[in-house]
């Protein structure tokens, strides 16, 4: 597409008809030489300008001298209008001021008729002023400077060129033959730009239009400069960030790298930077410890000093998430108070938060409800879509608030074009309380489906059923408009999965699936489709492909044994923390691959060099993982149980989700039992005794109806209910449903006159040859029985195979001394089991045959 073509169709007719007046205009090369020999010192107007203090001295100088001015003379104009704007805070910037003053308007139409007279230098700068003052992109000025920008593309130095491309950026050009162009000149340029600031700012702009081997190569040389330069400005890391949040790309080299640019600029950091780099992080899934410290430091220092809502809707935003209770508490008390001030976006961004830290406080649930319904006409698609879900799970008590919200998401939905918000406004209406879909609705999710990706469709079905669960007159008619819309959901997610020949398409799809539909109906297909793209499995997407298998918990030895292999041969390419991903799905679904011992010790090895570099709670997952699948390495446990690494894993702690603390404090605890029970050489003490009293209090411990029924029948196979326990605590906190004691003679014992049986177990304890010894009390001979009922959650989603967490628990509680019944819920509910007499007989041969 020509130059023309392309900006026609940007900027309508008028451009075109700049367009056909200048085309063929080319500079004499004597006028250029003539131009450049002018200087600042022989152009007593220019001298003028410079001297000019404010903006209306300048404007008024330039009223007065409209005929001198030459195409400098309206460069330097505009330059310095905007450096005045630039030495005032964003509170007295007047931009709004500027742009319609009448001289500013005479400058635009000098600079529209002067073009060609620019070099390119000036031609580019006048641009980039330009949309500083927010002159719209239609405008015919800053049409006639893209395309004479476009036409000496090539001759530009790459300072301008990279100005130039920004400002192509800011006018969301981001696919076109120009950006294409641009990136063409850097492919071939790349090795010759050391600026960071060119490269950072050409990186961002062109990172639509490039192919993977030009996106690795533009990693390598942002590596390079922030390897060798010894000063990098804060923001030309920002915008390596910003690339890689651009080409969705989580390249942990090079964001460490630029980690380390934000701490050592951390005085620079101030609220509006530590918006942008938190937000880049959290949509790459990265987390930095040292740098989240810092930001939160640096938050708290300037509380007091947010006193508009401006500063504290960031601050809020920012601060709640990773704050402590108290310090939450007083943002919470000062949202209430400034509540009323905030305008519609910054009750967005709140509301948003409050669902974050999953806020309770009725008073500000309450009061930013209120905020919201009076904002609502305002908000844009995908903004109704945040409120809608915001408040939905916040529980907010507004009926009439929520039946303006389905009217206006309806409306949405009827106007809306694409796959992608047609789906999102289908689930987050069917997320309403009380909703129900429309044959408005239907008929719009209808035409929408063929052109639907995998994620989309999967947004659409789960709405479905959320639907046709609360419509009971629909539940049983597949030929009714439900049926009919999940049939066909059904038939193009499964087409789709049969065509896809792109295994890294396939995964982005599937990145964000989850559910119930999924799993029931695209599961084993999705997986089939796996299996025939298996030979696309490489070290760039193996890491994605095994986070896959832990978020189904699917159990196909030939995709793992794929990951093991693609592993175990680019184990060096493998970023060092990226081995806990690439674990993980063998300790989870308890599989050992072909060259099992060399793929685990190749993980470990590669690993191990690396242990300080590794976020504490990372390690922390790695080291249960390695323990799941039964590896202690020495250097890793012990880099864990120390009381330095401790004492930062509980600093970290203190920033992050609420459900990722949770997670990381359980793992510490099941880590520390593992390697008490299983090496018992490494001498690392037992320390969660008080944390797990704390989680017994909290636990519920009433029987579920088939816990009471398999209790009776016990009772009723030992000779009572008082020679079974249920819902048994053992050393160490393991949870079992049922313990019983049979002799030697395998006779059963009763609780109720063994006290000293009872507390045989309270305190166990390691002798010197290495074996778990307990308190005399159980009779010689004599064992303990755990009986276990496992439910679906023990194994891999489609297949009996049991899961690594369920085999663990078995190997402890067998090194505590029991012998381990396990009950599988798929033999307990067979038809074999439909009676009691038949239950009754397979316990007996579980309880008595197997011990």
């Amino acid at each position: 597409m020509s130059p023309s073509a392309l900006l026609v169709g940007r900027f309508g007719v008028k451009v075109k008809v700049m367009i056909s007046r200048h085309v063929d205009c080319r500079r004499s090369p004597a006028k250029e030489q003539c131009r450049q020999c002018r200087t600042w010192s022989s152009d007593p107007l220019l001298s003028q300008l410079s001297n000019c203090t404010n903006e209306d001295e300048l404007l008024d100088l330039v009223g007065k001298n409209k005929t001198k001015l030459s195409e400098k003379h309206v460069g330097s104009a505009i330059n310095l209008l905007w450096q005045f704007q630039m030495k005032k805070s964003d509170l007295l910037r007047n931009i709004d001021y500027i742009r319609n003053h009448s001289q500013f308007l005479t400058l635009r139409i000098l600079a529209e008729n002067k073009i060609e007279s620019m070099d390119n230098e000036a031609l580019i700068d006048i641009l980039y002023n330009l949309l500083r003052f927010n002159v719209e992109a239609h405008d015919s000025l800053v049409g006639e400077l893209v395309m004479e920008g476009w036409r000496r593309l090539d001759r530009l130095s790459l300072p301008s060129l990279s100005k130039f491309a920004l400002c192509l950026y800011e006018q969301q050009i981001y696919n076109s033959p120009l950006i294409g162009h641009i990136a063409d000149i850097v492919n071939k340029d790349l090795a010759s730009i050391q600026d960071t600031r060119v490269l950072s700012v050409l990186m961002i702009t062109i990172s639509g239009v490039i192919s993977q081997s030009f996106r690795d190569r533009l990693i390598q040389k942002a590596e390079f400069v922030l390897e060798t330069m010894e000063l990098i400005p804060l923001n030309h890391a920002r915008r390596f960030v910003q690339f890689l949040r651009n080409i969705k790309l989580s390249h942990h080299p090079l964001l460490d790298k630029c980690n380390k640019v934000f701490l050592q600029n951390a005085s620079l950091l101030d609220i509006e930077q530590l918006a942008i780099i938190l937000g880049l992080y959290q949509s790459l899934q990265f987390n930095n410890t040292e740098f989240r410290l810092v930001a939160k430091q640096k938050l708290m220092e300037i509380m007091d000093d947010c006193s508009n809502p401006v500063s504290f809707t960031k601050l809020f935003v920012l601060l709640a998430p990773m704050a402590g209770p108290e310090v939450r508490e007083r943002l919470i008390e000062t949202a209430l108070l400034m509540a009323d001030e905030f305008d519609h976006q910054q009750a967005l961004a709140v509301v948003e938060c409050m669902q974050e830290i999953n806020c309770r406080n009725s008073q500000l649930i309450q009061k930013i409800s209120s905020l919201l319904h009076k904002y609502l006409d305002t908000y844009r698609p995908v903004e109704l879509a945040k409120v809608t879900q915001s408040l939905v799970l916040l529980r907010a008590p507004n009926h009439n608030l929520f039946s303006k919200l389905q009217t206006l998401l309806i409306g949405c939905l009827q106007t809306s074009v694409t796959p992608e918000d047609i789906s999102m406004l289908t689930r987050i209406l069917s997320m309403l309380p009380s909703s129900y879909t429309t044959k408005v609705v239907a008929t719009r999710v209808d035409a929408i489906l063929p052109q639907c990706n995998l994620s989309d469709l999967n947004s659409i079905a789960t709405a479905i059923i959320k639907w046709v669960r609360r419509d009971q007159s629909n539940q049983q008619d597949p030929s009714g408009l439900y049926g009919k819309l999940l049939q066909k959901a059904n038939l193009h997610a499964f087409q789709r999965l049969q065509k896809a020949n792109d295994l890294d398409l396939l995964l982005e799809e599937l990145k964000y699936i989850t559910g119930e539909w999924f799993e029931e109906m695209l599961l084993e297909e999705t997986m089939a489709a796996f299996q025939r793209l298996m030979n696309q499995i490489t070290w760039v997407n193996v890491l994605e492909f095994s986070s896959f298998f832990i978020k189904t918990a699917y159990f196909c030895t030939p995709l793992l044994d794929r990951i093991a292999a693609v592993t175990l041969q680019n184990i060096n390419k493998i970023y060092y923390s990226g081995t806990y991903s690439v674990l993980l799905p063998f300790a989870v679904l308890n599989y050992d691959p072909p060259q099992s011992e060399e793929f685990f010790e190749a993980c470990i090895g590669h690993f191990s060099s690396h242990l300080d570099s590794f976020e504490p709670h990372l390690l922390v997952l790695l080291g249960f993982a390695m323990a799941t699948a039964e590896y202690f390495p020495e250097n890793l446990i012990k880099s864990i149980f120390n009381v330095e690494f401790l004492a930062k894993l509980d600093t970290q702690l203190g920033i992050l989700s609420d459900a990722l603390n949770r997670r990381v404090r359980l793992r510490l605890m099941e880590l520390n039992r593992a390697v008490c029970l299983e090496c018992p050489e490494f001498q690392i003490p037992w320390f969660h005794e008080r944390y797990c009293q704390q989680l017994q209090q909290k636990s519920n411990g009433n029987l579920r109806a088939l816990q009471q029924q398999i209790h009776r029948l016990l009772g009723e196979i030992l000779g009572g209910r008082n020679f079974a326990r249920a819902s048994v605590l053992t050393p160490y906190y393991y949870g079992i449903d049922f313990e019983c004691i049979l002799d030697k003679n395998k006779k059963p014992l009763p609780y109720m006159d063994q006290n000293v049986i009872l507390a045989d177990l309270e305190r166990v304890h390691w002798g010197q040859d290495g074996q778990l010894m307990g308190k005399k009390g159980l009779p010689p001979g004599a064992q303990r029985i755990a009986v276990e009922f496992l439910d679906s959650k023990a194994f891999c989603k489609n297949s009996y195979h049991l899961k690594g967490e369920v085999a663990m628990k078995k190997r402890h509680l067998e090194i505590l001394g029991y012998q381990v019944v396990q009950i599988p819920h798929f033999e307990w509910n067979s038809m074999e089991l439909s009676s009691k007499e038949a239950w009754i007989e397979y316990l007996k041969k579980k309880i008595f045959e197997n011990v």
